[in-house]
C-alpha cells in the first residue's frame, strides 16, 4: 500500500554542454549580488574552470569572493572560515563549484550566515533546527552526492572525528548548473565511487519494511540499471560524454526524493554506518558505502525479503533460486560482482582499512548516538546490530 508523501524539489536544473558559463544570469535572477564562490582543490583554478565561472559573474556586476581548499569529508573548520568571510564581506549568495563536499560546505556556510549568532555545528549535532539559510547554487563537477538538488549536507568535525548529516529544505539549492563535460577528466576511482553513491541514495529508499508504489519502484529500478550500465561504460571509456550525462542526471534524481515517493520511508542505515568509517578513517564516501552494503544487506535481508527478491530479479537480473532466500542471496552476490567489476570494494579490507575491535565498538556507539539510538526501515538497527554489521564487513 502506498504511503502518503510530500514531494518538494524546487531546484532549477541547467543541464548540458557549456552551461557552466551561465551562472551569473541565474544568480541575478535569484537575487544574489555579493557571492562567495566555494571550491575544492587548486586544480579547479589551474584548469581554468574557476575563471570561466567567475569572469562572467564579475562582468555582470556581481561582487565575488573566493574560498578554496574544501576536502572530501568536508571539515567544519572550513565552514567557520567561510562564515567569517561572509560576515566580513556582506555575502548574500553562495555558489559551490565542485561536488558534494563543496556543495555541503556551501550549505553549512549559508546556514551559519543566516543565523550568525548561533554555532552552525549545533544543527549537525542535533541540538536545534535551522530557522533560515542564505540562497545557494552549484556548478557541479562530480556526479555522486546529489547535493545539488537535495536538502542534505554532511560535515565532519575534524577535531572530534564526528561526521554528521543535517537535512532541511531551507538549503535546497536555487539552481544547479550540470555540464557533463566537467566530469570527463575525473579519475576512474572517483567516477565509480560516485556511481556507488548514486545507487545507494536510491537503494536507501528502495529497501523498506513497508509501503511501496509500483511507479516509484519502477523509476528506482530503471535508475539503478542505468547507472550500472553507464558505470561499466565509463570504466572502459572514461571520455564517453553520453555515459557521463546519464550518470550526472541520475545523481540528481537519486537524491531529490523522487525515488522515495509513497514507499515506507528511507532506510539510510548504510549511510550512517559509513559516516562513522569516513569520520574515523577518511575513506572515500562511495567506496565506503560499497564496502559496508553487502554486510548490511545480509544482516537485514530476512526482515525485508520481498524487496531483496524484487531487487535481485528486476535490477540485478538474476534467475530466481529454489526459494526467496536463495534468490535474495544471488542478488547480493551479483551486486558484489558488479562492485568489483568497476573497482569498488565489498568489505573493509578491500577498502583498505582494518579497524580493531575497539574501533568497531566505538563506531557502533557513535553511529547509534548520531541516529538517536536506532536507524533503519528495512530493519531497525541498534548499537549491537551496528557492531555486528561492522564485524561482518571485515
Amino acid at each position: 500500500m502506498a504511503n502518503n508523501f510530500t514531494f518538494y524539489s524546487p531546484t532549477e536544473i541547467v543541464f548540458g554542454r557549456g552551461t557552466h558559463t551561465q551562472a551569473a544570469e541565474h544568480i541575478r535572477k535569484y537575487g544574489g549580488s555579493r557571492v562567495l564562490v566555494v571550491y575544492g582543490s587548486e586544480r579547479v583554478a589551474k584548469s581554468g574552470l574557476l575563471e570561466q565561472v567567475v569572469a562572467p559573474m564579475r562582468q555582470a556586476g556581481l561582487v565575488c569572493h573566493l574560498l578554496g581548499g574544501v576536502v572530501p569529508n568536508p571539515h567544519l573548520g572550513k565552514v567557520y572560515e567561510g562564515i567569517e568571510i561572509g560576515k566580513r564581506e556582506g555575502i548574500d549568495f553562495l555558489l559551490a563549484v565542485g561536488g558534494g563536499s563543496v556543495i555541503d560546505t556551501a550549505k553549512a556556510i549559508a546556514y551559519g550566515l543566516a543565523e550568525p549568532d548561533r554555532d552552525v555545528w549545533e544543527l549537525f549535532d542535533g541540538k536545534r533546527a535551522a530557522k533560515a539559510c542564505l540562497p545557494l547554487a552549484s556548478v557541479l563537477t562530480i556526479a555522486a552526492a546529489g547535493s545539488e538538488s537535495s536538502n542534505s549536507a554532511v560535515i565532519t568535525n575534524e577535531k572530534t572525528g564526528q561526521k554528521r548529516p543535517y537535512d532541511d529544505n531551507l538549503a535546497r539549492p536555487k539552481f544547479a548548473v550540470m555540464n557533463p563535460e566537467l566530469t570527463l577528466t575525473l579519475p576512474d576511482y572517483q567516477t565509480q565511487s560516485g556511481c556507488a553513491d548514486i545507487m545507494m541514495h536510491t537503494m536507501e529508499r528502495y529497501f523498506t519494511g513497508s509501503g511501496n508504489m509500483e511507479l516509484t519502484d519502477a523509476l528506482a529500478e530503471a535508475l539503478l540499471r542505468t547507472v550500472m550500465t553507464n558505470a561499466r561504460i565509463l570504466h572502459e571509456d572514461p571520455a564517453n560524454y553520453d555515459a557521463r550525462a546519464e550518470v550526472m542526471w541520475a545523481g540528481s534524481l537519486a537524491h531529490n526524493d523522487l525515488t522515495g515517493c509513497g514507499n515506507g520511508g528511507g532506510d539510510f542505515a548504510t549511510h550512517m554506518l559509513e559516516h562513522e568509517m569516513g569520520g574515523m578513517f577518511d575513506v572515500t564516501h562511495g567506496a565506503g558505502l560499497a564496502a559496508i552494503w553487502p554486510s548490511w544487506a545480509r544482516y537485514v535481508c530476512a526482515s525485508a525479503m520481498p524487496r531483496f527478491v524484487r531487487y535481485a530479479v528486476n535490477v540485478m537480473g538474476v534467475t530466481p533460486g529454489a526459494d526467496d532466500a536463495e534468490t535474495a542471496e544471488k542478488g547480493i552476490r551479483a551486486m558484489e560482482d558488479f562492485y568489483r567489476s568497476i573497482g569498488m570494494p565489498t568489505n573493509m579490507r578491500e577498502l583498505g582499512i582494518a579497524p580493531t575491535d575497539d574501533q568497531l565498538h566505538a563506531m557502533a556507539a557513535s553511529c547509534a548516538s548520531a541516529c538517536g539510538g536506532s536507524k533503519g526501515s528495512a530493519r531497525l538497527l541498534y548499537e549491537a546490530d551496528m557492531y555486528n554489521i561492522y564485524k561482518m564487513a571485515l
